[in-house]
């Protein structure tokens, strides 16, 4: 009876892609060289853009602060190297867009080296100061989604955090960063636990992993004392995992309903990557500045694990490894569930940037697409019980506005019911251009 209810403990629906993880599963996270441009968009997170401290020839420092928040719900921004301000304008983004961003020509003699010190008094900090501290550091959520860390931490009155909740899912297919850093780095992912749950003052921290990675399970649960208010769930193997309410679901048996937040039942949710980030700033005075990314997929030469800078093009990420294959037709920022095409090589390393996946002719081949045939695959895959199928015929109807409705906004896109669908309708891509013209509609003029 224990061993089913253990089963039980499962969020409902999603789906199982392979994983196509093992081109970089075993290969050590290694340092990108430093190139020479670097850009640094202002809005690289959810929420308001920071505004640029700094000006055009200005000599800047790596770890420097060049960019203040632009307000709560946003971040600083910090130099990724030694070298000059070349210019503050509007520069090409992953999604093609042109967006402000501050360009930075490294110097070619600095060491790029950062003046880290010895880090900050932690303990002495006021939750408050700990949070601005936080916002200052520019650190936000490093699975993909760029939301502010420090806005998870505001917490209102009355709310109470029992249970720190650090993701170490990866669901996504080809992506391996967090697998690596939890192998190569547990010291530091538990030394950023603990200082985030005392401020939280949490109960316990809770690591959640698949378990398709039993080496950072073990190497993880070795670094635990006896006594520490930590423990690691294995989880299983099955995507949206990494979703923060199906981890929820899947760690507590305790759902969040729809409208609220994780911290409305009492967690907490961050990814290991943020949680090695709050380490690296505290005990080692080292803002983000530069963060992990795989590079992987069948077009590209040499798949790595790699310490990138911020601004670095990924024309410089892939020219250190090897190059792209002949025949490559698409690359994509992040994982090939909810990441985005690249719009360019020459477009930038995000915060967010968790991978560059590099794709050819036969992966990205368009399928025919055939009518909704009332199948249900859609429905029974969507882990937030939507209804995909009529979202998408909204969509293509663009009844943009009906849609609101149908909760379309809790759509997370997490690209399930693509995946699931029989007659190979792109229904997240229709979601997500929905959501897209709901959110950046311009009211009309009362």
């Amino acid at each position: 009876m224990r061993a089913f209810r253990r089963l039980r403990r499962n969020f409902e629906h999603g789906v199982h892609p392979a994983h196509f993880k093992e081109q970089t599963a075993d290969l050590p996270i290694q340092r990108v060289p430093f190139g020479k441009d670097y850009v640094m968009p202002l809005g690289q997170h959810i929420g308001v853009p920071a505004q640029a401290i700094v000006t055009a020839g200005e000599r800047v420092t790596r770890g420097q602060l060049i960019a203040e928040p632009g307000g709560f719900v946003s971040t600083g921004l910090h130099s990724p190297v030694t070298g000059t301000v070349r210019e503050i304008g509007d520069f090409r983004g992953v999604d093609g867009r042109f967006a402000p961003a501050i360009a930075i020509e490294a110097d070619a003699f600095a060491t790029q080296q950062v003046d880290a010190g010895d880090g900050i008094d932690w303990e002495a900090l006021s939750l408050e100061e700990f949070i601005k501290a936080v916002q200052m550091a520019g650190i936000v959520g490093m699975g993909g989604a760029a939301f502010p860390a420090h806005v998870k931490l505001s917490v209102p009155d009355g709310v109470t955090i029992r249970h720190l909740l650090i993701n170490g899912a990866e669901c996504e297919p080809y992506l391996t960063t967090d697998h690596r850093l939890m192998l190569e780095r547990p010291e530091a992912l538990l030394e950023g636990a603990e200082i985030m749950r005392q401020k939280l003052g949490a109960e316990e921290t809770v690591i959640g992993i698949e378990a398709n990675k039993p080496d950072a399970i073990k190497i993880i649960q070795q670094h635990i004392a006896p006594g520490d208010p930590v423990r690691v769930v294995p989880l299983k193997v099955k995507y949206p995992q990494g979703a923060e309410k199906m981890m929820i679901k899947s760690v507590f048996n305790v759902e969040v309903p729809a409208g609220q937040l994780p911290r409305d039942v009492g967690v907490n949710v961050n990814n290991v990557g943020t949680i090695v980030a709050i380490a690296d700033y505290f005990l080692r005075g080292i803002p983000l500045i530069e963060r992990v990314v795989t590079v992987a997929g069948p077009g590209v030469t040499y798949p790595a694990n790699l310490i990138v800078p911020l601004g670095t093009p990924v024309r410089d990420v892939v020219k250190f490894c090897g190059g792209l294959k002949p025949g490559t037709r698409e690359m994509i920022m992040g994982g090939p569930m909810m990441g985005r095409p690249i719009a360019s090589l020459d477009v930038p390393i995000l915060k967010g940037c968790s991978g560059v996946l590099v794709f050819t002719e036969a992966e990205t081949a368009r399928r025919k697409e055939y009518p909704c045939i009332s199948c249900g695959r859609c429905l029974e895959a969507c882990p937030y019980f939507l209804n995909p199928s009529r979202l998408a015929r909204l969509s293509k109807a663009r009844m943009f506005d009906e849609m609101k409705a149908y909760n379309v906004f809790d759509c997370v896109e997490c690209g399930c019911c693509t995946f699931a669908c029989p007659s190979n309708i792109p229904i997240v891509q229709l979601i997500r251009t929905a959501k897209d013209d709901l959110t950046h509609r311009k009211e009309p003029d009362a």
